[in-house]
């Protein structure tokens, strides 16, 4: 039977869209909550590890009688150039520390598309699933967590305003 598209090719083709969804369901997640990088960012990052390893696969294929070549070479350097992508996006506010959880998310995206490069599709869509829990589930209850520790500092200086008031009359 002929093909329209060959096996290996569709095979590229699958794992590249799949990286691709992933990444932009936690890109989803990001400009919900606000945040500057988000759907495209995350889909770029998770689609372009998947075609990094898609590349050391290939490689790997095509001079297999060379020895030596190990396709985690380049997974560990996706790693590494996302790291330092990471890096770039942490900085200090006063006495907040911002960029962090873009940071954290870009780099887990690249993992996605690392494992999905692999055919490792369970493993992907178990890690977006955890992800996408600690994006939105997490941060309402870091929220919620937030707004009490506010709420409990203004009832204590309301509190210390009426001791006052008492020590006036």
């Amino acid at each position: 039977m002929n093909y329209f598209i060959d096996l290996p090719i569709l095979d590229i083709i699958i794992k590249f869209l799949v990286a691709l969804v992933l990444g932009l369901s936690l890109g989803v997640a990001r400009v919900w909550a606000g945040k500057t990088a988000g759907k495209r960012t995350y889909a770029r990052v998770s689609m372009g590890s998947a075609l990094f390893i898609a590349i050391s696969t290939e490689i790997v294929n095509i001079y297999s009688a060379v020895g030596g070549i190990d396709p985690t070479r380049i997974a560990s350097q996706v790693i590494v150039g996302i790291g330092f992508l990471g890096t770039g996006l942490i900085f200090t506010k006063g006495t907040k520390l911002m960029g962090l959880t873009t940071a954290t998310g870009l780099w887990v995206a690249a993992g996605i598309g690392i494992a999905v490069g692999f055919g490792l599709y369970a493993m992907a869509l178990i890690a977006t699933v955890l992800t996408l829990f600690t994006f939105t589930v997490l941060w309402f209850l870091e929220q919620k967590v937030k707004l009490s520790k506010k709420a409990q500092a203004e009832k204590e200086m309301s509190d210390e305003d009426l001791d006052e008031d008492d020590n006036l009359l």
